[in-house]
């Protein structure tokens, strides 16, 4: 029979945490259970229970003390006595006043069987009666406005704390204030009255919760005499009324002082610690700042605090001392053992406490000092000690700590028994553990007395000889640095005077789990992605998982969210969010072990919102200043650089904000200088490295007041755009620099160098016409800004000229100065000032191919065009047609237009020619080629001829063979005498008296190089009276010429026979008609007279035609005939047309001018063909003219659309820039294939 006992737990040396067998008989020390607090008050009609309680085998017998002396409640009138197994309580029925305080005192329950006596702590019990108020005449209270005055309240005195309310007789609360204040005391404070505080109604109200009720005291009639002269005085306490005073505060509860001032202007309260800052964590100001309030006191907060009243006349103090002190409390508190016989039993009572407790032991509920004396114990430094126990020392001791702010108590038996060993621990248990870690076997033994224990290997002999293996003193076998040799059998036995007893435990050493590559922190920008990867190795009998942690907490995919992506060793985190940081982890596990590697994500991004604005120090505003502060915002992990700091007017650019300027990252607060007459609502960002984040809540809106103008406008200018006024403009000043609801501007002018009167006008718009000028005169401009408020600074004066004429005066042109065979310079004489008429802008150089210097000419109507600076007197013109005839005109031009031109014809020097076209290789045999080719298309001169050149390419030789071919109408050449085994690159340039041009290149070789010409994707398909035959060339194969013969089948009597036709090899299809229907053909492919391909086609139809005889419409002379009449008519009908087309009259110029061919059309990407006889033809009459109609500058059609390539950036004042820079799609690109050189000064100035 087992029974188990729960109270043995903690007595157990070896498992104070398992359940223990133990015979049934085994007897229980006495055990107090539950016990009324330590003190109880009793209040009228309450029902009282005194509560003692406990547990013990056999039961247990009760008896009470009151104020030490034996009290037996069972005799006393009305209390009842629990009649309840293990309760000693008992209760006081019929309550009342009196009859409650009769049992006022100190009580202790005992409660004892025969193994020892346990004691209760002491209760005690006090009683209070019904409060009230004691009688009293209260007087009116009569005071001087501004005095001070003090309205008691002294309540009855109570057990429990009360709770103080000062009312009027409405029930309603006296607010209270800094001038009005209510003490911890109770009492009303008034540090100066006023004569609204003259009421006659001050009632102090005092709520007592243990009797539930709440008593007022009479009412104070509060006088206040009005007077006219309130004297300021400077601020006394009125409580504490002393400079000084000593409290003393309880560790762990709260430290309240309270101070209370009196004095007019009302005085304000502040609190000092002068040896140390106040614990900012623990401390409250209430009331005002009157009360100070410290939780949770410790010893560092003993020492002096400083209350300081203050107001504009002086100040008064008052030093509070602090003393800590605290209540016993343990350190070590004496517990309940189970000995054996012939132990020793030790009990520590150790307490701590301010001042230090005194200490006293008692056995089973006697002092120590009241028993005689026994040599089997002993007190040492507090701890009661006994030796060699015997089962009759059995008992239960009492350690009681006591100074004069509480007293502690705690009961611990002393229990000696006889109990034979026992193992706990079941047998033959296997415990698994990883390499390197720490084994624990478990021998959880019981016995009295205490068995002991010990570890032995499968020979016997114990396992403590290895330094790794440690023994607990509650049996366990720690095995540390666990190897792979240390899986084996170990035994473990228990042994008492009583008996011995064994168990085996079996030890099984597995592989440690490890994490080969952990993930690495990471740092990565918000939107992006960032992976980590975990490689973990584990024992491969266990079963293992990997599992991902953020923060602590296990990971797991949302369902169908794309946020987390988690397969086996990797963890994939999608669209990163700041919320996404933190410490990520991958923790690789089994049954035995766990290992976690943790790797740290920052994310990264431009700032969060400045949470907050404020704006302060309003009265700047008058100085057109106010001062901005703000919250810092969130950082995102990367420091902030600076705070941009915008502003929007919602009246005169609503949604639109500008800047105010930027300052650096760890400023909040900033005074904006601002701009008068503005309706300023502010914003700031805060930017880090990664860009600006989202700007702040906009600020309350702030208006600055008018002023004058403090700025005057810019970009003034004076310019005509007739030749007898002058366009006075100016950049207008922006909305936030008018300073005023409206703006204007007041315009004077003069003549320059008259010190004469200005003229002047006030406008609202940013311009002035100003009439009636003469050309081209200076004058001195004036612009200034004036509002409601007055005017803007003395404004600068600007140089602007009236309106301009057309140039005069056309440059004098000097020799064109060829610098090669397609770049010339052309030169002149700058333009007399005087002639200009108004800011000479530059030069308009413009030029055209007129014909070739070949006999044969043609001529071309694309014009270039150069724009020159003013400063320059020469050009370079690229680009051009060697050996060609050209025209140049150069004019000057202004601000009004180009004037009159002067040119001349130049000519350029002869150049290389461009490459032949189309150079063809073809077989003839196996050691000769013909080369076919045509001439170059750009002669750039007279062609002398043609040099040849070839090479072989796979026979290791540089060697080039190079000869002429002086007749420039030679097409072909026949090449003898090759290697049949080499390939050859030939090289083909066409010459000048310049010499060779570009040269055009082919690769191949002789028949024998290609071997057998190859048909093998020869096929033929036939229609009725026709066959298609072809083929697909083979890459590589010289191109050569062979036969098709179409051979009918059959009777040849019935069908004409088709002589062979002439076919080349690249051709790769050929097509033969007047077939028969219905006709079977051989088709036969020869090359002097050697078959190469035979093949067989049927033509469709439904049979032969029958040939009829042969007559003369089938002789040649007959044909011959008829064509020869047919081309006669023709003759006759063009020149029947020809003659009528002479008939209209008009001027010769119109008729050259209408003569356009083909060449003088403008040329894009196509390069030039050959030059055709008639060169000399006039140009199209559809071309403009520079002498024409010019619009003035500015106009659509400005000098912009000829397209020069030259910007003209040089105006003293910068009103010229860009106006005649060229449009790049008007350009057109040299066409001519020309070898010769383009300008490096005017490159797109191309002459097609």
């Amino acid at each position: 029979m087992a029974v188990a006992l729960w109270y043995l737990w903690p007595l157990l040396l070896c498992s104070p945490c398992v359940l223990i067998q133990i015979p049934e008989e085994l007897m229980e020390p006495p055990i107090i259970t539950e016990q009324s607090p330590r003190r109880v008050v009793i209040f009228p009609t309450d029902d009282v229970s005194l509560k003692c309680e406990a547990s013990g085998k056999p039961e247990v017998q009760f008896r009470w003390t009151r104020d030490g002396i034996l009290f037996k409640p069972r005799e006393e009138l009305g209390m009842i006595v629990n009649q309840v197994p293990h309760s000693g309580s008992f209760s006081i029925t019929g309550n009342s006043s009196n009859f409650a305080q009769s049992f006022q005192g100190t009580y202790r329950c005992f409660a004892s069987n025969k193994l020892g006596t346990a004691m209760s702590h002491e209760i005690q019990l006090m009683a209070e009666g019904t409060p009230k108020w004691p009688k009293e005449t209260v007087k009116p209270v009569e005071v001087e406005e501004g005095e001070s005055v003090i309205l008691p309240c002294h309540p009855p005195p109570s057990a429990e704390p009360l709770r103080i309310y000062w009312m009027n007789s409405k029930i309603l609360h006296i607010k209270q204030d800094e001038r009005v204040t209510m003490g911890q005391n109770g009492n009303l404070y008034f540090a100066n009255v006023l004569t609204s505080d003259n009421h006659s109604d001050y009632i102090c109200h005092a709520h007592f919760p243990g009797t539930r009720t709440i008593i007022q005291k009479e009412p104070i009639d509060l006088r206040v005499k009005a007077t006219n002269s309130m004297m300021d005085r400077k601020p006394h306490l009125l409580f504490p009324t002393n400079s000084s005073s000593h409290l003393v505060a309880l560790q762990g509860q709260p430290l309240i002082l309270e101070c209370i001032a009196e004095g007019f202007p009302t005085p304000t309260i502040k609190w000092l610690r002068p040896s140390g800052p106040m614990p900012a964590d623990r401390v409250t100001y209430q009331n005002h700042n009157k009360t100070l309030q410290l939780l949770n006191v410790g010893e560092e907060d003993d020492g002096e605090y400083r209350c300081l009243a203050e107001n504009s006349l002086g100040s008064d103090r008052h030093a509070y001392y602090v003393t800590v002190e605290a209540a016993p409390y343990w350190l070590h508190k004496p517990q309940s053992h189970l000995y054996g016989p012939g132990e020793t039993a030790r009990l520590d009572c150790q307490v701590q406490g301010r001042p230090q407790p005194e200490v006293t032991w008692r056995i089973n509920g006697i002092p120590v000092e009241e028993l005689g004396k026994d040599q089997k114990y002993r007190i040492h430094h507090g701890a009661l000690v006994l030796s060699n126990l015997q089962p009759s020392d059995t008992m239960v001791t009492q350690c009681e700590a006591r100074n004069r702010h509480g007293l502690l108590l705690a009961n611990a038996y002393i229990y000696v028994v006889e109990l034979p060993a026992k193992i706990l621990t079941p047998d033959n248990e296997t415990y698994m553990a990883v390499q390197g870690s720490t084994a624990y076997l478990l021998c959880k033994a019981f016995g009295a007395p205490v068995p002991s224990v010990q570890w032995l290997d499968r020979e016997g002999k114990t396992v403590l000889q290895d330094e790794r293996f440690f023994p607990y003193t509650n049996g366990t076998l720690g095995i540390r640095d666990l190897q792979t040799n240390d899986t084996g059998h170990y035994f473990c036995q228990a042994a008492n005077d009583q008996s011995n007893v064994t168990i085996v435990a079996n030890l099984q050493v597995k592989d440690a789990t490890r994490i080969m590559q952990g993930p690495r922190s990471a740092i990565e920008k918000r939107g992006s992605r960032v992976m980590f990867t975990c490689q973990a190795s584990f024992d491969p009998s266990l079963q293992h998982s990997t599992t991902w942690r953020r923060d602590a907490l296990d990971l797991q995919e949302l369902g169908d969210s794309d946020k987390y992506f988690i397969e086996d060793e990797r963890l994939v985190i999608h669209s990163l969010d700041y919320s996404d940081q933190g410490n990520y982890s991958c923790v690789a596990s089994t049954k035995l072990d766990v290992v976690e590697s943790r790797a740290e994500l920052l994310v990264v991004g431009s700032p969060g919102p400045v949470p907050q604005l404020e704006l302060s120090d309003h009265h700047l505003l008058k100085q057109s200043q106010v001062r901005l502060s703000w919250s810092p915002a969130d950082d995102h992990n990367a420091p902030i650089e600076k705070y941009d700091i915008e502003f929007e007017d919602k009246e005169m650019a609503p949604e639109k904000w500008y800047s105010l300027g930027k300052v650096p990252g760890n400023q909040t607060s900033t005074t904006l200088k601002l701009s008068p007459y503005v309706h300023y609502t502010f914003r700031v960002t805060a930017i880090n490295k990664y860009g600006p984040g989202e700007p702040s809540p906009d600020s309350e809106t702030v208006v600055t007041p008018e002023a004058a103008p403090e700025k005057n406008p810019v970009d003034v200018k004076g310019e005509g755009n007739e030749t007898n006024n002058m366009v006075i403009t100016w950049k207008p000043l922006r909305w936030m620099d008018w300073n005023a609801p409206q703006v204007q501007y007041r315009v004077q002018w003069r003549p320059q160098k008259m010190q004469g009167a200005w003229q002047e006008q006030i406008v609202s718009d940013p311009f002035l016409v100003v009439s009636n000028t003469s050309t081209f005169v200076p004058y001195e401009i004036k612009v200034q800004t004036v509002n409601s408020q007055g005017k803007g600074p003395e404004p600068q004066i600007t140089i602007g000229y009236s309106g301009e004429d057309y140039p005069q005066a056309s440059p004098l042109l000097e020799p064109v100065k060829a610098l090669n065979s397609s770049t010339v310079l052309v030169r002149w004489q700058s333009v007399d000032p005087a002639q200009v008429k108004g800011h000479l802008r530059g030069y308009n150089v413009t030029y055209w191919w007129e014909g070739s210097q070949r006999k044969h000419n043609k001529r071309h109507v694309h014009k270039g065009h150069v724009v020159v600076p003013a400063n320059a007197t020469s050009t370079i013109l690229g680009g051009l047609r060697p050996y060609s005839s050209y025209w140049v005109e150069v004019q000057a031009f202004n601000g009004r237009g180009l004037g009159p031109a002067s040119g001349m014809t130049f000519n350029t020097p002869e150049g290389v020619p461009g490459h032949p076209e189309a150079l063809h290789l073809e077989c003839q045999s196996d050691t000769s080629l013909l080369l076919h080719w045509q001439p170059p298309l750009s002669h750039n001169g007279v062609l002398t001829g043609y040099v040849l050149s070839y090479q072989p390419l796979n026979d290791g030789s540089k060697e080039q063979l190079s000869f002429d071919l002086p007749d420039p109408e030679l097409r072909t050449h026949n090449l003898t005498n090759l290697s049949p085994r080499l390939r050859y690159r030939f090289q083909l340039q066409a010459t000048t008296r310049e010499g060779p041009g570009e040269a055009i290149v082919r690769e191949g070789g002789t028949m024998a190089l290609s071997g057998m010409p190859d048909f093998g994707n020869i096929s033929a398909m036939a229609g009725e009276n026709y066959s298609v035959v072809s083929w697909v060339p083979k890459e590589g194969q010289c191109n050569f010429g062979f036969q098709i013969w179409f051979k009918a089948l059959g009777d040849e009597k019935l069908v004409a026979r088709l002589p062979p036709q002439y076919v080349s090899y690249n051709q790769s299809s050929y097509t033969q008609w007047d077939l028969q229907p219905d006709t079977d053909y051989e088709i036969q492919l020869l090359k002097e007279q050697v078959l190469l391909h035979q093949m067989a086609v049927k033509t469709n139809g439904t049979g032969r035609v029958r040939l009829p005889p042969a007559g003369f419409a089938t002789e040649g002379w007959f044909i011959g005939f008829i064509s020869a009449i047919v081309v006669l008519l023709l003759v006759l009908l063009i020149l029947c047309f020809i003659k009528r087309s002479k008939g209209g009259k008009y001027s010769v110029k119109d008729k050259e001018d209408t003569q356009v061919d083909s060449e003088a059309r403008p040329m894009k990407d196509e390069t030039f063909g050959e030059y055709s006889d008639n060169e000399e033809k006039a140009f199209g009459s559809s071309q403009p003219s520079l002498n024409g109609d010019i619009k003035p500058l500015g106009s659509d059609d400005s000098l912009a659309d000829y397209g020069g390539s030259v910007d003209v950036q040089f105006n003293e004042d910068g009103s010229f820039i860009g106006q005649y820079s060229g449009k790049k799609e008007k350009e057109v690109a040299g066409g001519n294939d020309s070898s010769g050189a383009t300008s490096p000064i005017n490159p797109a100035g191309t002459l097609e």
